[in-house]
């Protein structure tokens, strides 16, 4: 609703800011859906189909959001040069092959934005803030991180509304200002851009396993040791790894423990880390533990075939 209220009081107010924030608004939307859905889908068990989870259902929504928000960054930005190049070089008139696009006339653009486009901006201003604040209470109950990211976004949503509502006032009240509208929708249209990047970034490296940050891995090491010290054995965490599907992590430790650890002993500390860390650290879904004798470097998990490898040294010399 909001977004079409945007959407038709900056046509009709003649405001490319307010026009941009409007589109930014209706992506949000459905990213509000898209997150709904993919969450709830994502918070499936695991399947011998699925032995990870659904995870990636998540990382493959954001993705089309992100990407969506992305191009039509790029789409707002392109519109607002348009109409700067028009401002100041052409007098206030669009090049021939938008005047089609654009259906309002030469003089409509000269008056600048209608000052009452300034209320709607307002009024977003605080919806956002509302639902920034509600959101991030939900969030910190639930300690959901998806629900903090939208959250956030929320916030990001109230300045960019601010931007066009600047851009809106300026080119009201200053005199031969009107250009300042159609910054604002550039500058709005930066902002999603980097935003719209920043996600389609975050998502492609999740659907191809990216790591762990060091956060997480901080946080996992400090439960991991915690959890260690509750035994009277020599142990310390090798490595941390694992990779990221949606909001799950998928933890892997290596733990090392004394020459002549039984399995029922391994067992038993294996689920003394799966308890702590699963407690303490939010968003891990799956912790898989290795074990190796200390003073013994652990084996690669991974298979290299002898002639796999001569193979492309071969081909690579052809």
């Amino acid at each position: 609703m909001m977004a079409v209220s945007k959407g038709i009081g900056g046509w009709y107010f003649n405001s490319q800011a307010l026009v941009a924030d409007a589109f930014h608004a209706l992506t949000d939307l459905v990213s509000d859906f898209m997150t709904l859905g993919t969450v709830a889908f994502a918070l499936r068990r695991p399947t011998d189909k699925f032995p990870n989870g659904y995870g990636k259902i998540e990382s493959l929504g954001s993705l089309g959001v992100s990407s969506l928000l992305l191009f039509g960054g790029i789409a707002m930005g392109y519109t607002a040069l348009i109409h700067l190049y028009a401002e100041f070089f052409t007098g206030g008139n669009l090049p021939e092959f938008l005047e089609h696009i654009h259906g309002h006339s030469h003089s409509h653009s000269d008056l600048g934005p209608n000052v009452n486009a300034a209320w709607l901006a307002a009024g977003s201003i605080v919806v956002k803030e509302w639902l920034y604040r509600s959101t991030m209470k939900i969030a910190k109950e639930r300690k959901s991180s998806v629900l903090s990211s939208n959250a956030i976004h929320h916030r990001i949503d109230s300045l960019t509304s601010i931007v066009a509502l600047v851009a809106i006032g300026g080119a009201h009240f200053l005199k031969n200002a009107s250009y300042l509208d159609p910054v604002g929708g550039l500058i709005v249209s930066l902002m999603v851009i980097n935003a719209g990047w920043g996600n389609t970034r975050a998502a492609l490296m999740e659907l191809v396993d990216v790591g762990l940050d060091s956060e997480i891995k901080e946080s996992v090491q400090k439960a991991s040791d915690k959890a260690l010290a509750l035994r009277q054995e020599r142990l310390s965490i090798r490595a941390i790894g694992g990779s990221k599907s949606g909001q799950n992590y998928l933890v892997e430790l290596t733990v090392e423990v004394p020459i002549g650890t039984t399995v029922h002993e391994t067992r038993a500390l294996e689920e003394d880390l799966r308890g702590v860390v699963g407690a303490e650290v939010r968003g891990v879904k799956r912790i898989k533990v290795r074990f190796v004798e200390e003073g013994i470097e652990a084996p690669s998990e991974f298979v290299f075939k002898e002639e796999d490898v001569s193979g492309q040294v071969e081909e690579h010399k052809h």
